[in-house]
């Protein structure tokens, strides 16, 4: 949970002494599982792009319909056994990451601050309309807003969605009743892609709101601690 604590600035007169609130809002482990999260999805996505450059298609290779056909300067890996390895190495690092996370979050009770519930339903146009019409600022009482909720409980269920849909590709024998659920490798294929997809949009939207909410809310994922929140 976050914590809260005064910093007093200098002031001769002790009764009108300015204060400064910061909080205490994202613990080492929850910034260290941030970064490097992100790291191994910016591999995961550059190796994947090589990888479905090796087959740009999502039907049958007879006759083979290609969907398009990504640049090599946008992909890592250079070829397709290298792209594996890639991707492969930071699957684990990705899906470790993602697990320590989850778990801090369900024994800590920090899941209540960022988990997306039906109370918060009402709150997520209001917040939408502030930022992309230009709205009134809805007042902010928790540390994370509506529409915040909706996206990083979103992004959870999207990475686990990443996860099942490429175990599905990956092994599609040993994970047969895994292809089976997605409608077979294809089908599995298809949603891994779409998913990759939906985790670049929820990124460029968390960009759009680090920098609406400005520098300190950065500064709080690299020190843990936010300079006059807004709740």
């Amino acid at each position: 949970m976050s914590t809260a604590v005064e910093i007093v600035q200098n002031s001769k007169d002790a009764e009108s002494i300015p204060v400064a609130r910061a909080v205490y809002e994202h613990p080492l482990i929850v910034r260290l599982c941030h970064w490097i999260n992100a790291i191994s999805l910016f591999v995961m996505v550059g190796s994947g792009l090589q990888i479905f450059r090796a087959f740009p298609s999502f039907g049958a290779k007879i006759p083979q319909q290609d969907l398009v056909h990504w640049p090599r300067s946008l992909a890592i890996g250079g070829w397709l056994g290298g792209a594996l390895q890639w991707h492969l190495t930071f699957m684990w690092i990705y899906l470790g990451s993602g697990l320590v996370y989850v778990a801090y979050q369900l024994f800590s009770g920090h899941y209540r601050q960022v988990l997306f519930t039906h109370k918060d339903a009402r709150g997520v146009w209001p917040m939408a309309r502030h930022y992309f019409f230009f709205g009134p600022k809805p007042l902010q009482r928790e540390a994370y807003n509506p529409l915040q909720k909706q996206a990083y409980t979103a992004a959870i269920l999207l990475g686990a969605l990443s996860a099942l849909s490429g175990f599905a590709i990956w092994k599609p024998v040993q994970f047969s009743w895994l292809a089976w659920f997605f409608g077979g490798f294809h089908w599995a294929r298809l949603v891994h892609f779409i998913v990759m997809w939906a985790m670049l949009g929820f990124v460029f939207g968390h960009l759009v709101m680090v920098i609406l909410h400005g520098w300190n809310n950065f500064v709080s994922m690299l020190t843990g601690w936010k300079k006059d929140p807004e709740y």
